[in-house]
Protein backbone atom coordinates (compact mmCIF):
# COMPACT_ATOMS: atom_id res chain seq x y z
CA UNK A 1 0.00 0.00 0.00
CA UNK A 2 1.51 3.55 -0.90
CA UNK A 3 1.29 5.54 2.57
CA UNK A 4 2.89 8.72 3.01
CA UNK A 5 2.36 12.27 5.38
CA UNK A 6 0.59 14.34 4.96
CA UNK A 7 2.57 17.50 3.38
CA UNK A 8 1.70 21.23 2.87
CA UNK A 9 -0.25 21.94 0.09
CA UNK A 10 0.93 25.84 -0.36
CA UNK A 11 4.88 25.15 -0.57
CA UNK A 12 5.35 23.90 -3.85
CA UNK A 13 3.36 26.80 -5.54
CA UNK A 14 4.34 29.61 -3.19
CA UNK A 15 8.09 28.80 -3.64
CA UNK A 16 8.46 28.69 -7.38
CA UNK A 17 9.30 31.53 -9.65
CA UNK A 18 6.53 31.15 -11.95
CA UNK A 19 3.06 30.62 -11.02
CA UNK A 20 0.93 28.45 -12.62
CA UNK A 21 -2.44 28.11 -12.50
CA UNK A 22 -4.22 26.42 -9.31
CA UNK A 23 -7.64 26.56 -8.95
CA UNK A 24 -9.95 25.26 -11.95
CA UNK A 25 -11.42 29.11 -12.82
CA UNK A 26 -8.11 29.73 -13.31
CA UNK A 27 -6.89 26.70 -15.40
CA UNK A 28 -10.07 27.39 -17.81
CA UNK A 29 -8.86 31.17 -18.20
CA UNK A 30 -5.25 30.28 -19.30
CA UNK A 31 -6.47 27.45 -21.47
CA UNK A 32 -9.27 29.88 -23.42
CA UNK A 33 -5.80 32.24 -24.10
CA UNK A 34 -3.62 29.03 -25.77
CA UNK A 35 -6.73 27.28 -27.78
CA UNK A 36 -8.58 28.62 -30.98
CA UNK A 37 -12.06 29.75 -30.42
CA UNK A 38 -13.54 26.27 -31.82
CA UNK A 39 -11.43 24.32 -29.93
CA UNK A 40 -11.78 25.60 -26.42
CA UNK A 41 -15.59 26.47 -27.20
CA UNK A 42 -15.53 22.28 -27.93
CA UNK A 43 -13.88 21.18 -24.65
CA UNK A 44 -15.75 23.75 -22.75
CA UNK A 45 -19.16 23.61 -23.45
CA UNK A 46 -21.92 21.15 -22.46
CA UNK A 47 -25.52 20.47 -24.26
CA UNK A 48 -28.06 22.60 -24.94
CA UNK A 49 -28.40 25.26 -22.46
CA UNK A 50 -25.60 23.81 -20.23
CA UNK A 51 -28.23 23.36 -17.44
CA UNK A 52 -26.61 19.58 -16.97
CA UNK A 53 -22.71 21.07 -17.31
CA UNK A 54 -23.45 23.81 -14.57
CA UNK A 55 -25.71 21.39 -12.44
CA UNK A 56 -22.70 19.08 -12.20
CA UNK A 57 -20.52 21.54 -10.04
CA UNK A 58 -23.60 23.02 -8.98
CA UNK A 59 -24.32 19.65 -7.05
CA UNK A 60 -21.34 19.21 -5.18
CA UNK A 61 -21.38 22.47 -3.59
CA UNK A 62 -24.98 21.04 -1.94
CA UNK A 63 -23.18 18.06 -0.32
CA UNK A 64 -21.42 18.96 2.71
CA UNK A 65 -18.76 17.19 4.89
CA UNK A 66 -19.18 16.71 8.16
CA UNK A 67 -15.34 16.29 9.87
CA UNK A 68 -14.41 13.35 12.31
CA UNK A 69 -11.45 15.28 14.84
CA UNK A 70 -8.71 14.14 17.05
CA UNK A 71 -7.88 11.10 14.80
CA UNK A 72 -3.83 10.70 14.09
CA UNK A 73 -4.15 11.93 10.00
CA UNK A 74 -0.04 12.11 10.30
CA UNK A 75 -0.27 9.34 8.03
CA UNK A 76 -2.48 9.07 4.44
CA UNK A 77 -2.92 6.60 2.58
CA UNK A 78 -4.72 7.35 -0.97
CA UNK A 79 -4.33 3.94 -2.43
CA UNK A 80 -6.76 2.03 -4.57
CA UNK A 81 -7.52 -1.32 -5.62
CA UNK A 82 -9.39 -2.24 -9.11
CA UNK A 83 -9.19 -5.69 -10.93
CA UNK A 84 -6.34 -6.56 -8.91
CA UNK A 85 -4.27 -3.46 -9.31
CA UNK A 86 -3.16 -1.43 -6.96
CA UNK A 87 -3.12 2.64 -7.92
CA UNK A 88 -1.69 4.88 -6.06
CA UNK A 89 -4.29 7.60 -5.66
CA UNK A 90 -7.77 7.28 -6.28
CA UNK A 91 -8.33 9.08 -9.62
CA UNK A 92 -7.43 8.31 -12.78
CA UNK A 93 -7.46 11.08 -16.12
CA UNK A 94 -10.81 10.30 -18.38
CA UNK A 95 -10.85 9.52 -21.99
CA UNK A 96 -11.13 12.37 -23.61
CA UNK A 97 -10.95 12.61 -27.14
CA UNK A 98 -9.05 15.23 -29.78
CA UNK A 99 -6.86 16.26 -27.37
CA UNK A 100 -4.36 18.06 -30.09
CA UNK A 101 -7.29 20.76 -29.97
CA UNK A 102 -5.54 21.80 -26.55
CA UNK A 103 -1.38 21.06 -27.70
CA UNK A 104 -0.05 19.10 -30.49
CA UNK A 105 1.72 16.48 -28.20
CA UNK A 106 -1.81 15.62 -27.18
CA UNK A 107 -2.38 11.57 -26.10
CA UNK A 108 1.37 11.19 -25.94
CA UNK A 109 1.94 14.39 -23.42
CA UNK A 110 -0.51 13.49 -21.21
CA UNK A 111 0.32 9.82 -21.04
CA UNK A 112 3.66 10.67 -20.23
CA UNK A 113 2.24 12.49 -17.71
CA UNK A 114 0.20 10.09 -16.01
CA UNK A 115 2.96 8.01 -16.31
CA UNK A 116 5.58 10.10 -14.09
CA UNK A 117 2.54 10.18 -11.20
CA UNK A 118 1.59 6.23 -11.77
CA UNK A 119 -1.78 7.52 -12.38
CA UNK A 120 -4.03 5.51 -15.05
CA UNK A 121 -4.53 7.54 -18.35
CA UNK A 122 -7.71 6.30 -20.36
CA UNK A 123 -7.06 6.82 -23.72
CA UNK A 124 -9.91 7.75 -26.12
CA UNK A 125 -11.11 5.87 -29.27
CA UNK A 126 -10.90 9.78 -30.93
CA UNK A 127 -7.44 10.51 -30.42
CA UNK A 128 -4.80 12.54 -31.97
CA UNK A 129 -2.75 9.73 -31.92
CA UNK A 130 -2.92 5.34 -32.05
CA UNK A 131 -2.91 3.11 -29.66
CA UNK A 132 0.53 2.15 -30.53
CA UNK A 133 1.77 5.63 -30.43
CA UNK A 134 0.93 6.05 -26.87
CA UNK A 135 1.79 2.50 -25.74
CA UNK A 136 5.60 3.67 -27.94
CA UNK A 137 5.23 7.01 -25.81
CA UNK A 138 4.04 6.21 -22.39
CA UNK A 139 5.89 2.36 -22.22
CA UNK A 140 4.69 0.02 -20.03
CA UNK A 141 2.57 2.23 -17.55
CA UNK A 142 -1.45 2.05 -16.74
CA UNK A 143 -3.63 2.59 -19.50
CA UNK A 144 -7.06 1.89 -20.40
CA UNK A 145 -8.77 2.07 -23.74
CA UNK A 146 -12.31 3.94 -23.46
CA UNK A 147 -14.40 2.55 -26.96
CA UNK A 148 -17.08 4.20 -28.93
CA UNK A 149 -19.00 1.40 -30.68
CA UNK A 150 -18.35 1.20 -34.54
CA UNK A 151 -21.64 0.44 -36.86
CA UNK A 152 -18.89 -1.77 -38.47
CA UNK A 153 -18.74 -4.27 -35.22
CA UNK A 154 -15.50 -6.04 -36.23
CA UNK A 155 -14.25 -2.48 -35.61
CA UNK A 156 -14.61 -2.14 -32.22
CA UNK A 157 -13.72 -5.82 -31.36
CA UNK A 158 -10.37 -5.18 -33.58
CA UNK A 159 -9.78 -1.53 -31.36
CA UNK A 160 -10.35 -3.96 -28.03
CA UNK A 161 -7.52 -6.49 -29.47
CA UNK A 162 -4.95 -3.91 -30.13
CA UNK A 163 -5.58 -2.23 -27.09
CA UNK A 164 -5.08 -5.88 -25.24
CA UNK A 165 -1.73 -6.36 -27.58
CA UNK A 166 -0.22 -3.20 -25.92
CA UNK A 167 -1.36 -4.06 -22.53
CA UNK A 168 -3.55 -1.90 -21.68
CA UNK A 169 -5.55 -2.96 -18.61
CA UNK A 170 -9.38 -2.08 -19.14
CA UNK A 171 -11.91 -0.91 -21.33
CA UNK A 172 -14.49 1.57 -21.14
CA UNK A 173 -17.24 1.03 -23.64
CA UNK A 174 -19.17 4.45 -23.64
CA UNK A 175 -22.78 3.90 -23.93
CA UNK A 176 -24.31 7.50 -23.71
CA UNK A 177 -23.00 9.04 -27.04
CA UNK A 178 -25.57 7.00 -29.27
CA UNK A 179 -25.48 10.14 -30.95
CA UNK A 180 -24.10 13.42 -30.57
CA UNK A 181 -25.71 15.93 -28.25
CA UNK A 182 -26.80 19.24 -29.13
CA UNK A 183 -23.95 20.79 -28.59
CA UNK A 184 -25.36 24.59 -29.52
CA UNK A 185 -21.55 26.56 -29.10
CA UNK A 186 -20.10 23.97 -31.83
CA UNK A 187 -22.73 25.16 -34.10
CA UNK A 188 -22.64 28.64 -33.45
CA UNK A 189 -19.07 27.86 -33.89
CA UNK A 190 -19.71 26.07 -37.01
CA UNK A 191 -17.04 23.88 -35.31
CA UNK A 192 -16.39 19.96 -35.93
CA UNK A 193 -13.12 18.38 -34.61
CA UNK A 194 -14.03 14.87 -36.06
CA UNK A 195 -14.18 16.50 -40.13
CA UNK A 196 -11.31 18.15 -39.47
CA UNK A 197 -9.26 14.98 -38.85
CA UNK A 198 -8.61 15.82 -35.19
CA UNK A 199 -8.89 12.32 -33.62
CA UNK A 200 -8.83 9.66 -36.24
CA UNK A 201 -5.77 8.76 -35.51
CA UNK A 202 -6.80 5.50 -34.10
CA UNK A 203 -8.81 4.24 -37.07
CA UNK A 204 -6.16 5.40 -39.82
CA UNK A 205 -4.32 2.45 -38.07
CA UNK A 206 -6.92 -0.08 -37.68
CA UNK A 207 -6.96 -2.91 -40.81
CA UNK A 208 -10.80 -3.45 -40.38
CA UNK A 209 -11.75 -0.14 -40.71
CA UNK A 210 -9.35 0.48 -43.76
CA UNK A 211 -10.46 -2.38 -45.20
CA UNK A 212 -13.76 -1.64 -45.08
CA UNK A 213 -13.36 1.51 -47.34
CA UNK A 214 -13.77 2.11 -50.91
CA UNK A 215 -10.50 4.34 -50.97
CA UNK A 216 -8.26 5.17 -48.03
CA UNK A 217 -7.69 9.11 -48.92
CA UNK A 218 -8.18 11.49 -46.18
CA UNK A 219 -11.89 12.37 -47.09
CA UNK A 220 -13.15 8.73 -47.63
CA UNK A 221 -11.13 7.99 -44.01
CA UNK A 222 -13.09 10.92 -42.62
CA UNK A 223 -16.47 10.06 -43.69
CA UNK A 224 -16.09 6.41 -42.13
CA UNK A 225 -15.42 7.63 -38.96
CA UNK A 226 -18.59 9.90 -39.10
CA UNK A 227 -20.40 6.78 -40.57
CA UNK A 228 -19.23 4.34 -37.96
CA UNK A 229 -19.12 6.54 -34.63
CA UNK A 230 -22.63 7.32 -34.35
CA UNK A 231 -24.60 4.06 -33.27
CA UNK A 232 -28.27 4.21 -31.90
CA UNK A 233 -28.85 0.42 -32.67
CA UNK A 234 -26.23 -0.37 -29.43
CA UNK A 235 -27.77 -2.55 -26.79
CA UNK A 236 -26.72 -5.10 -24.08
CA UNK A 237 -26.65 -7.96 -26.61
CA UNK A 238 -23.48 -5.96 -28.04
CA UNK A 239 -21.98 -5.60 -24.43
CA UNK A 240 -22.29 -9.57 -24.28
CA UNK A 241 -20.32 -9.87 -27.52
CA UNK A 242 -17.63 -7.39 -26.62
CA UNK A 243 -17.34 -9.55 -22.77
CA UNK A 244 -16.76 -12.75 -25.73
CA UNK A 245 -14.14 -11.02 -27.49
CA UNK A 246 -11.65 -10.01 -24.99
CA UNK A 247 -10.05 -10.91 -21.52
CA UNK A 248 -9.93 -7.41 -19.95
CA UNK A 249 -12.14 -6.12 -17.48
CA UNK A 250 -15.11 -3.81 -19.30
CA UNK A 251 -16.59 -0.95 -17.60
CA UNK A 252 -19.69 0.81 -18.93
CA UNK A 253 -19.71 4.43 -18.90
CA UNK A 254 -22.59 6.41 -19.31
CA UNK A 255 -24.85 4.82 -16.28
CA UNK A 256 -27.18 7.12 -14.16
CA UNK A 257 -30.32 4.81 -13.21
CA UNK A 258 -29.96 2.21 -10.77
CA UNK A 259 -32.00 -0.16 -12.94
CA UNK A 260 -29.30 0.28 -15.73
CA UNK A 261 -27.02 -0.31 -13.13
CA UNK A 262 -28.56 -3.64 -12.02
CA UNK A 263 -28.66 -4.74 -15.74
CA UNK A 264 -25.01 -4.09 -16.14
CA UNK A 265 -24.55 -6.51 -13.27
CA UNK A 266 -26.72 -8.96 -15.03
CA UNK A 267 -24.98 -8.88 -18.05
CA UNK A 268 -21.25 -9.53 -16.71
CA UNK A 269 -19.84 -6.14 -16.91
CA UNK A 270 -16.84 -5.98 -14.90
CA UNK A 271 -17.52 -1.96 -13.60
CA UNK A 272 -19.94 0.86 -14.22
CA UNK A 273 -18.73 4.02 -14.23
CA UNK A 274 -21.28 6.80 -13.03
CA UNK A 275 -21.69 10.11 -15.62
CA UNK A 276 -23.45 11.89 -17.42
CA UNK A 277 -20.63 12.74 -19.95
CA UNK A 278 -19.34 16.03 -18.25
CA UNK A 279 -22.91 17.63 -19.05
CA UNK A 280 -21.91 17.26 -23.28
CA UNK A 281 -24.96 15.07 -24.18
CA UNK A 282 -28.72 14.98 -22.58
CA UNK A 283 -29.16 18.42 -21.19
CA UNK A 284 -31.55 18.98 -18.09
CA UNK A 285 -30.18 15.42 -16.86
CA UNK A 286 -29.48 14.18 -13.28
CA UNK A 287 -26.16 15.08 -12.20
CA UNK A 288 -23.43 12.49 -11.59
CA UNK A 289 -22.98 13.04 -8.09
CA UNK A 290 -26.47 13.24 -7.48
CA UNK A 291 -27.24 9.84 -8.89
CA UNK A 292 -24.32 8.56 -7.55
CA UNK A 293 -25.40 7.44 -3.98
CA UNK A 294 -29.10 5.35 -5.58
CA UNK A 295 -26.32 2.66 -7.90
CA UNK A 296 -23.96 2.49 -4.76
CA UNK A 297 -26.86 1.51 -2.94
CA UNK A 298 -28.06 -0.73 -5.77
CA UNK A 299 -24.71 -2.49 -6.79
CA UNK A 300 -23.81 -2.99 -2.75
CA UNK A 301 -20.10 -3.49 -3.82
CA UNK A 302 -20.78 -6.37 -6.59
CA UNK A 303 -18.58 -4.43 -8.82
CA UNK A 304 -16.70 -1.11 -8.25
CA UNK A 305 -18.56 1.93 -9.13
CA UNK A 306 -16.43 4.63 -10.58
CA UNK A 307 -17.55 8.33 -10.91
CA UNK A 308 -17.45 10.87 -13.70
CA UNK A 309 -18.28 14.37 -14.62
CA UNK A 310 -17.46 17.47 -12.25
CA UNK A 311 -14.84 17.10 -10.52
CA UNK A 312 -12.75 19.96 -10.17
CA UNK A 313 -11.07 19.72 -6.52
CA UNK A 314 -9.68 17.61 -3.97
CA UNK A 315 -12.70 18.39 -1.61
CA UNK A 316 -14.94 16.70 -4.70
CA UNK A 317 -13.24 13.69 -4.72
CA UNK A 318 -13.56 13.05 -0.96
CA UNK A 319 -17.20 13.61 -1.51
CA UNK A 320 -17.66 11.51 -4.15
CA UNK A 321 -15.42 8.66 -2.45
CA UNK A 322 -17.54 8.93 0.84
CA UNK A 323 -20.94 8.88 -1.61
CA UNK A 324 -19.09 5.16 -2.54
CA UNK A 325 -17.61 5.55 -5.80
CA UNK A 326 -14.18 3.29 -5.53
CA UNK A 327 -12.44 6.32 -7.70
CA UNK A 328 -13.10 9.02 -9.89
CA UNK A 329 -11.87 10.79 -12.85
CA UNK A 330 -10.72 13.84 -13.92
CA UNK A 331 -11.20 15.25 -17.31
CA UNK A 332 -11.34 18.93 -18.28
CA UNK A 333 -8.45 19.96 -15.43
CA UNK A 334 -6.04 17.77 -17.35
CA UNK A 335 -7.05 19.07 -20.82
CA UNK A 336 -6.74 22.82 -19.51
CA UNK A 337 -3.63 22.22 -17.69
CA UNK A 338 -2.46 20.24 -21.40
CA UNK A 339 -3.15 23.29 -22.97
CA UNK A 340 -1.74 25.59 -20.42
CA UNK A 341 1.58 24.14 -20.72
CA UNK A 342 1.87 20.73 -22.28
CA UNK A 343 3.13 17.60 -20.28
CA UNK A 344 4.73 20.00 -17.27
CA UNK A 345 0.80 21.57 -17.14
CA UNK A 346 -0.54 18.07 -16.98
CA UNK A 347 1.80 17.04 -14.62
CA UNK A 348 1.71 20.40 -12.91
CA UNK A 349 -2.13 19.39 -12.54
CA UNK A 350 -2.06 16.21 -11.66
CA UNK A 351 0.74 16.86 -8.55
CA UNK A 352 -2.00 19.41 -7.07
CA UNK A 353 -4.80 16.92 -7.28
CA UNK A 354 -2.75 14.78 -5.23
CA UNK A 355 -1.70 17.31 -2.46
CA UNK A 356 -5.19 19.00 -2.58
CA UNK A 357 -6.65 15.62 -2.41
CA UNK A 358 -4.53 14.64 1.17
CA UNK A 359 -4.94 17.61 2.55
CA UNK A 360 -9.12 16.94 2.15
CA UNK A 361 -8.64 13.35 2.91
CA UNK A 362 -6.83 14.52 5.76
CA UNK A 363 -8.84 17.52 7.32
CA UNK A 364 -11.85 15.28 6.62
CA UNK A 365 -10.43 12.97 9.65
CA UNK A 366 -9.58 9.87 7.29
CA UNK A 367 -6.44 8.34 7.28
CA UNK A 368 -7.15 6.42 4.07
CA UNK A 369 -9.21 5.85 1.34
CA UNK A 370 -10.99 2.84 2.76
CA UNK A 371 -11.66 5.43 6.20
CA UNK A 372 -13.95 8.28 4.08
CA UNK A 373 -16.89 5.58 4.49
CA UNK A 374 -16.82 6.41 8.14
CA UNK A 375 -17.15 10.27 7.00
CA UNK A 376 -20.87 11.77 6.84
CA UNK A 377 -22.12 13.46 3.94
CA UNK A 378 -25.42 15.75 4.24
CA UNK A 379 -27.20 17.26 1.40
CA UNK A 380 -28.68 20.49 1.74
Amino acid sequence: MSTSKVKDAYIENIVKDEYFPVSFEELEQEAEKKMSIGGFGYVRSGAGREITLRKNQESFSKYSIIPRILRDVSNIDTSITLFGKTYPYPFLLAPVGMLKLAHEEAELAVSKAAAAYQVPFIQSTVSSYSIEDVKVASGNSSKWFQLYWSNNKEVSFNMVKRAEEAGYEAIVLTVDTVMLGWREEDMKNRFSPLKLGVGKANYEQDPVFLSSLDSQDPESIIQGILDNIHHPSLNWTHVTELKERTTLPILVKGILSPEDARLAIDNGVDGIIVSNHGGRQLDGVIAAIDALPHIVEEIKGEIPVLFDSGIRRGSDIVKALSLGADAVFIGRPFVYGLAAAGQKGVEKVIGNFIQDTKVSIALAGASSVKDLSSIRIVKS
